[in-house]
């Protein structure tokens, strides 16, 4: 009979050297966020030609008649209750997505980015007071710090008014959606469920735009950012999101996807002609630290709950 030592020592070293969930969800989660950074000046020269609702609309669009033809079995496989709960994501999503772009017409961008990123801060506070969620201390060092990175980032002064109330508003939304991928996302429902919010979520940004007709891209090259955006930062970031936080806490995934502006400020560095400043490196910097901070107090947690099982676990028959 092997020494039960031994054997928990050789479940330690296991659980130290190979790749968790865990951290495979954490590089998908920070290619989501490369994805996303890297959309910031196609979207700022896409929406100069075509109306904000009419571009969101048809992006989910394309990124829905995508996924359903690809993943159409995987949705079938859902059950009532899950189906509800990619329709309450994808309206939340598509909501602030909504709200975030209404926003963006009466603030500076750069204000927005810092609100919108404030969802790093509400994650936490929200599933506190709806999950009676407990964290330690670290997260907490983890969250001030991605904040203070997205403020150095981003401001350059604030004032308070409709578009910043709307921006938080979404903020708080991203927040709901992020806690809500945590809570009921699968590795086994997470095709399904991001193929629902794309089609939820295409379907609300078409209600808004309709009425006023929806004007499309008027060339190749406009087509072709569009369909990058549908495809890849839609589609497929919708599903690697959804996958990545089957496997994550709702803060870690929030502190992670704080790396948006910073790729956002890396490509516009290397292919939108702007200089590296002090500013971007010591924001950049700042939330790296609380990404690292996020995820060494999420190891140490991993490797806890492998090396030291509950005690039944340790009884088995001879």
């Amino acid at each position: 009979m092997p020494d039960p030592d031994t054997t928990r020592s050789s479940t330690a070293r296991v659980t130290a050297t190979a790749p968790s969930g865990a951290t495979l969800a954490t590089l998908l989660l920070i290619s989501v966020t490369a994805v996303w950074g890297s959309t910031f000046f196609l979207i700022r020269d896409l929406v100069a030609h075509v109306p904000s609702a009419d571009f969101l609309a048809v992006r989910f669009l394309i990124a829905a008649v995508a996924m359903g033809a690809l993943f159409h079995r995987q949705v079938r496989a859902l059950d009532r209750r899950q189906l509800r709960i990619g329709v309450v994501l994808g309206l939340l999503y598509g909501v602030a997505q909504l709200l975030q772009t209404v926003g963006l017409e009466h603030t500076d961008a750069s204000v927005s980015g810092f609100i919108t990123g404030m969802y790093v801060v509400l994650t936490p506070v929200i599933g506190a007071f709806l999950l009676r969620d407990r964290l330690p201390r670290s997260t907490w060092l983890a969250v001030g710090l991605a904040t203070a990175g997205l403020a150095v980032l981003a401001l350059r002064g604030v004032a308070v008014g409709t578009g910043e109330g709307l921006t938080l508003l979404a903020a708080g939304l991203y927040a709901l959606h992020i806690i809500g991928l945590g809570r009921w996302s699968t590795a086994s429902t997470a095709v399904g469920l991001a193929t629902v919010q794309a089609v939820v979520i295409g379907l609300l940004c078409l209600v808004i735009a309709a009425p006023d007709g929806v004007t499309l891209p008027a060339d190749g090259g406009q087509w072709l950012s569009l369909l990058y955006m549908a495809l890849i930062a839609g589609a497929v970031a919708l599903w690697a999101q959804t996958w990545a936080q089957s496997h994550l806490t709702a803060t870690r995934a929030a502190i992670v996807m704080t790396l948006e502006p910073v790729f956002a400020a890396l490509f516009a560095v290397l292919l939108g002609g702007e200089s590296l400043t002090a500013r971007m490196a010591l924001g950049g910097g700042l939330v790296l630290a609380g990404m690292y901070i996020a995820e060494l107090g999420g190891r140490r947690s991993d490797v806890r709950a492998d090396v030291d099982p509950p005690s039944e676990a340790l009884h088995h028959e001879p």
